[in-house]
């Protein structure tokens, strides 16, 4: 039963996500239908925190702000709503969680970015 089970799980899991951590600045595409037609809603916001690593109920939680006033979504990773998540930028955070964010104002709402770092084999020798 448990073998079941576990099989059900992984044949529902995404292999194409990129990696998502707090401080990010994603833009996540979701699924919705409207009169009958599929239509794609687009939600671009910082990742705030990443929960149950990579489970199949692995969610983020992204906020951004919409004509003044904080807007916050839970997207589960592995949803079909969810049709694809792009990583816009990275910020660097020393912590997991930064719920603190919610609160920042002004200069302490800035986060420094994040560089992407080269491979390690592909150091060049002079």
């Amino acid at each position: 039963m448990e073998k079941k089970i576990a099989e059900f799980a992984q044949s529902g899991k995404k292999q194409d996500l990129p990696q998502i951590k707090a401080g990010d600045t994603v833009r996540v595409h979701q699924k919705y239908t409207d009169k009958g037609k599929e239509k794609i809603q687009i939600f671009e916001g910082l990742v705030l925190c990443r929960k149950h690593g990579n489970e199949t109920g692995a969610a983020i939680t992204v906020r951004k702000i919409s004509s003044g006033v904080g807007v916050e979504k839970i997207f589960p990773l592995h949803s079909p709503v969810v049709a694809k998540i792009e990583v816009v930028k990275s910020g660097k955070v020393r912590r997991a969680k930064i719920y603190y964010m919610r609160t920042a104002k002004g200069k302490k709402s800035r986060l420094k970015r994040v560089e992407a770092k080269p491979a390690a084999n592909s150091t060049a020798k002079e």
